[in-house]
């Protein structure tokens, strides 16, 4: 008979989408099952296992716990001092220090969301995963969303029954890093899946009901891939239909395998003026959808890419012509001006202190028209 590892208490992995930031974090999993991606360090070194079920139930009893003392002092007008909040106990014994911030943080936001953890919480048995969704709805029957990451390649293997099931125990959105619909860039990145699997797993979230986002890295094919990369892609989404498409531009982060190869010249990796024209060319091949674009990430330029398709792509698409439209002059200090939050738009560039800002910044950087690439991929380190 298998040992159970010992319950060490509540646990909470590193990583949520931004659109989870106000997400209750219940991890299942530990790290990544796959691990071989070439652009990601996140789960290097790391070693993937699966947390006893018990164990994530206990968890969830002991936010119940929690949330439920902040709730009863708050009906009867008491104030719990931080001292207080400590002494509070889910076992008679001790304080869960990590579960209470997570139910302080958990109730200031409403409490309408829950994100499961790691990357690939679906790869547990299923019959687990409709044990623990059903009972966090139970438990917080107030929510309005629980979400998890999953592997296409883990969801493809998934019955539709069970993705069913799991829809019907309140698991009601997936996030799927898809990354690239390329099976040139899938393979040269080690994503550990191809165009088609990607289309089957996209196609089975939505035939259960639930909602779907999928992730577009723009850059990932560099230069050589990076017309297939766009292309590709939008032919992938455009089977798919997802809800939403999330866009995360390529950053390289040290530790990284696409480092390396960066580094060593093997991996051409496209400047900000090639990048928008990929997301152009994206964009362009996007057709027959009714989908939300988010651009709701740091390393994104452009955060004005955000809209619903189709209604919204000229005026997305606009904003990149704008950008191509102007001088490599004016292209660098939009650029600087963004990466260093001195601009947030455009026609930021038209407001004097907004540019005098943009060109101060790249004075003291030292950026110019040849050398600005190379400046940004040094600032983009501090957000990876």
């Amino acid at each position: 008979m298998k040992t159970i590892e010992p319950y060490s208490g509540f646990e909470q992995g590193p990583i949520r989408p931004p659109s989870e930031a106000a997400s209750l974090l219940i991890r299942i999993s530990r790290n990544c099952p796959w691990n071989l991606c070439t652009f990601c360090n996140l789960y290097k070194g790391t070693t993937f296992s699966i947390r006893p079920v018990q164990h994530v139930l206990q968890d969830i009893d002991t936010l119940r716990f929690y949330t439920d003392s902040i709730h009863t002092a708050t009906k009867t007008g008491q104030h719990l001092s931080q001292h207080e909040l400590m002494g509070l106990s889910p076992n008679g014994k001790h304080a869960d220090i990590v579960a209470l911030q997570a139910a302080l943080s958990f109730d200031a936001n409403g409490m309408k969301s829950i994100f499961i953890q790691d990357g690939n919480s679906l790869i547990i048995k299923p019959d687990d995963i409709i044990q623990i969704v059903r009972h966090l709805s139970q438990s917080f029957p107030q929510v309005d969303r629980i979400t998890s990451y999953a592997r296409s390649q883990t969801i493809s293997k998934i019955s539709d029954n069970h993705l069913a099931q799991m829809a019907d125990a309140g698991l009601n959105r997936i996030h799927i890093g898809m990354e690239s619909g390329s099976d040139k860039v899938l393979k040269r990145i080690r994503k550990g899946v191809d165009k088609a699997t990607h289309i089957i797993a996209g196609q089975k979230v939505k035939r259960a009901g639930m909602q779907l986002s999928e992730y577009f890295m723009p850059g990932l094919g560099g230069k050589s891939l990076s017309a297939e990369n766009a292309m590709e892609t939008a032919d992938t989404l455009n089977q798919i239909n997802p809800d939403f498409i999330r866009l995360r531009t390529l950053a390289i982060p040290p530790g990284a395998p696409l480092f390396k190869a960066y580094q060593e010249g093997s991996f051409d990796k496209l400047g900000e003026v090639d990048t928008a024209r990929e997301l152009l060319t994206w964009l362009a091949n996007l057709h027959g959808i009714n989908t939300t674009i988010r651009s709701d990430h740091v390393l994104n330029l452009f955060p004005e890419i955000e809209g619903k398709l189709p209604e919204d792509k000229d005026k997305m698409m606009q904003v990149i012509h704008t950008f191509l439209g102007l001088s490599a002059y004016e292209q660098m200090l939009f650029c600087i001006g963004r990466r260093t939050n001195r601009i947030a738009s455009i026609n930021d560039l038209n407001s004097p202190v907004h540019r005098r800002n943009a060109i101060d910044i790249c004075t003291r950087l030292g950026a110019t028209v040849d050398n600005y690439d190379t400046v940004i991929d040094s600032i983009v380190q501090r957000f990876i």
